[in-house]
Formats: structure tokens, sequence, C-alpha cells
């Protein structure tokens, strides 16, 4: 070969190679496209700013969140801080109690017995059994009494024979339900808010009361200031209606669990005039109210939520929650009163292109 032909191959196979090790070389990879972050569905702008208009007139801390179940948008009002629930934290127990049938753990027509150990405080109309003698029920009549008459021994039974409070927290946690939060029971909650310890000796007559009124005022402020500052049972109520939307699409229960649930808080007897007071002929509610402990002219905790739905079907998630005021009843009837009213006025303007107020 020539000099010239040794030269010329050469320079081929050094090409070559240098082609094969760019070939070769790691590449970059294409960076992946991240999906656009979805928007939240705006709320309509009439139910927006007449939301905002009823929470900034009412004389008291209060919030108040509408969420259109079907659509999916929220119109809220300080809907995202922590509010007492008082009794609306009955239906996590229920919830846990159905979730357990669901699986299998425990059946409603499970029967238990009420002694006077079971007793508790405030509204227990079950106790007039339970003094009887003692009673024995299914756990599903427990639940029924515990969401339609608020029966606190009925709750906190229901509450026991599903795990406890840690069984309805877990609950809470695993299906991701946010920033609600559940305490030990009514008696632990309500010793606490009043600034005692609890004692069975509570539970029949006026004992309750009588070592309430017996503790210095001072004592029984710190404790109520402390309970409305950092609620024990707070929840916030975009996080409630969140749930309420939840169960009403059949995510949170199987489908014969969410319909007993959401006919038993049909039954609810409680609040006749709080949200149910707004509603409109062909309209319906399924919901639970909270009432809290009251101190001079204030009281810690006043609600109402529930699942509101139109003549046409499509439903709506509301909650309002009043976390301290001394206004009149009358006046926190009528604020739950107008927020349905408002949540029936904005469903007749969108799909009926009328409305009467």
């Amino acid at each position: 070969m020539t000099s010239f032909s040794s030269r010329f191959g050469l320079g081929l196979i050094v090409i070559a190679a240098a082609s094969i090790g760019a070939s070769a070389a790691p590449v970059a990879p294409m960076p992946i496209p991240r999906p656009a972050a979805v928007r939240p569905a705006q709320p309509p702008i009439y139910l927006r700013d007449r939301i905002a208009a009823l929470g900034r007139a009412f004389d008291g801390r209060v919030g108040i969140a509408v969420k259109s179940v079907d659509d999916g948008w929220s119109a809220n009002w300080k809907a995202d801080e922590l509010y007492p629930q008082q009794s609306v934290s009955k239906l996590w127990v229920a919830i846990t109690a159905l979730d357990m049938v669901d699986k299998g753990r425990v059946r409603l027509d499970d029967r238990v017995t009420l002694t006077r150990s079971d007793l508790t405080l405030f509204h227990q109309p079950i106790a007039a059994k339970i003094l009887g003698g003692g009673y024995t029920t299914s756990l599903s009549d427990l639940m029924f009494k515990a969401i339609t008459t608020s029966d606190n021994t009925c709750n906190d039974k229901l509450m026991r024979s599903v795990g406890g409070p840690d069984a309805v927290r877990d609950m809470i946690r695993n299906k991701g339900l946010g920033a609600i939060r559940f305490y030990d029971g009514e008696r632990s909650l309500q010793s606490r808010i009043a600034g005692l310890t609890w004692s069975q000796s509570f539970a029949i007559g006026g004992a309750f009361y009588q070592a309430r009124n017996a503790l210095p005022f001072t004592v029984r402020k710190a404790a109520f200031d402390r309970y409305v500052a950092d609620p024990y049972d707070g929840a916030a109520p975009s996080a409630i209606v969140t749930a309420l939307a939840r169960l009403k699409r059949g995510e949170l229960l199987a489908p014969a669990s969410t319909a007993r649930l959401l006919a038993t808080m049909g039954n609810t007897k409680t609040g006749k005039n709080r949200l149910k007071g707004g509603l409109k002929p062909g309209w319906s509610l399924s919901h639970k109210t909270g009432t809290g402990q009251v101190l001079g002219a204030s009281q810690a905790g006043y609600n109402d939520i529930g699942i509101l739905t139109a003549p046409d079907g499509r439903a709506y998630a509301v909650a309002v929650m009043i976390k301290k005021t001394a206004a009149p009843l009358p006046t926190r009837m009528a604020l739950m009163n107008n927020v349905v009213r408002s949540v029936i006025t904005q469903h007749e303007m969108t799909y009926s292109g009328s409305y009467t107020l």
C-alpha cells in the first residue's frame, strides 16, 4: 500500500471510530412535558358574592362552605379555619361504623347492651331506658338515634363498639378527609371545654351542671377560650363539604351503606330551622347539626352541615359553622336559612333561567 493509501485508510478508520464514539455517547433525555395544573372550577359569581356578604354581615365568627357535588366548584367564607364541630362529629362515627360493615368487620344487627356506665351527658334520650335496668339494642339503632336525635350516649356506645376514637381518626386519615379532628367522645370533650375532668357521677341528673357551676368563672373562661382558639374537635367547613360531596358520589362507602347513611341523615329531627328552614318545595336535605356549650352570652359551636338536593337531582354540600357568637338564635337560624336560599337561587338561575326569592 502506498504512503497516500495508508494515510487515507487510517483517516477513514479515525473518522469511523469518531462516528461510532459519537453515536455511543449518552444523549440527554428529552424533557417529559408536565400536565398543566387543573384549575379548580370557579364558583358562580352570584353565589360567591352572596356567601361572602352573609358571612361578613354576621355578628360572630362563622365559616360557610358550599360545594357543587356535580360540578366541583366551591363558594366559601373563612372556610379553611378550624371550627368546633360538636355533634357534627357524629357523622364521622357513623361513617366509621358503616365502613367496618362494608369490610365485614361488624354487622349493623350486632347486639349491644347499655348500662349506667355508658351514660354520657347533655342530650341522651336513651338514658331513661338504661336507667330502667339496662337496654339492649343493635348497632343500627344506635347509629340512627345518634344521627337523627343526636343522642350522645348512643353515639359514644357506637364509637366504642367499632374501635373507639382511634378507629374514627384512622378512618378520617385513611380516606383522606383532610382538616377534620376527632376527640375522645362526648364525656371527655365536654368536660375539658368546661374545665373539668370527667367523673361518671356527672352522667345522672344535674351533677355535671353543679360541678361546672362550682368552678370559678376564671377557670371556666380560660377553658372555654382555649377550646374556641384551638377546638379539640375542630374541622374546616371546606373539608366537611368535600367529604360530604364524596359521600354523595359514593366514594366513601359501598352503595348500600351510602344510601343508608343519606336516608338516616334525611330523617334528622334536630335543627328544623337551621339549614332546613331555607328549603323550597321539592328540595331535600340530609344533614347533621352540632350545638356547643354556652358561657355568659357566648356559645362555642352552633352548626349545621348537609347535602342539599334539588328536584332535578343535582346536589350541593353545605356547611355553616359558627365558632363563637352572642347573636340571638333567630339571627343564627336566619343566616343558615339564607345560605340555603342562596344556593337554591343560584341553582334556579343556572338551570331554569328564572328564579323566585
